[in-house]
């Protein structure tokens, strides 16, 4: 499986780009936005998600380990393919869309060119409940009752956040008075934390 890679930039194209490394060029599909901002002969480096299967071998190309983390759960999802879920992720940014999933947010999944509705519902269904599964197994760890700061970290770290942004959106969902000590209630307002930072 190849996880990352990085070189020079050969070439961009609508849907892909050309990344040179070690003499070897790989056609990594991105989301128009990484497109956007890779100018040829430029140094790159995108995590990869590398999908093998029986007639096709292709790479999708990510920013950032949270993007890549959020494309694996997509497709997980039943009926989300590889462009679909580059689609979603490359139409937002992570915070919002895990968010959108969090507070049954269909509007946001359907302005994704492919996304129906019925799509949407299957994958804040499918997703949502992964999330709480995670929830669940952190408050069922710390204990119950409230949420504290560890329940709220494990649960964004499940989502693919870094260990420093979980850390420091919980200690800020847990300071603001007006959220609830549920933990649900906390990671929406993690969440939202993340999203405006």
């Amino acid at each position: 499986m190849i996880a990352s890679l990085d070189g020079l930039v050969g070439a961009v194209f609508a849907d892909c780009l050309i990344l040179e490394v070690g003499g070897v060029g790989y056609r990594v599909f991105a989301a128009p936005s990484v497109l956007a901002s890779t100018p040829v002969g430029g140094r790159s480096r995108l995590f990869t998600h590398h999908v093998i299967r029986e007639d096709l071998q292709a790479l999708y190309g990510f920013r950032t380990p949270e993007e890549l983390g959020f494309f694996g759960l997509l497709l997980t999802v039943t009926g989300v393919g590889p462009k679909v879920a580059l689609g979603i992720v490359g139409s937002r940014a992570v915070g919002d869309l895990q968010l959108a999933i969090l507070s049954d947010d269909m509007a946001l999944l359907t302005a994704v060119p492919g996304v129906g509705k019925k799509l949407a519902a299957r994958v804040v269904l499918e997703l949502k409940e992964k999330v709480a599964a995670a929830g669940m197994a952190a408050g069922v760890a710390a204990g119950g009752g409230p949420a504290g700061e560890s329940d709220v970290v494990a649960a964004l770290l499940a989502l693919g956040y870094s260990a420093g942004e979980a850390r420091q959106a919980s200690r800020d969902a847990l300071i603001d008075a007006s959220v609830g000590t549920g933990l649900e209630e906390r990671v929406k307002a993690a969440l939202r934390t993340l999203v405006r930072g």
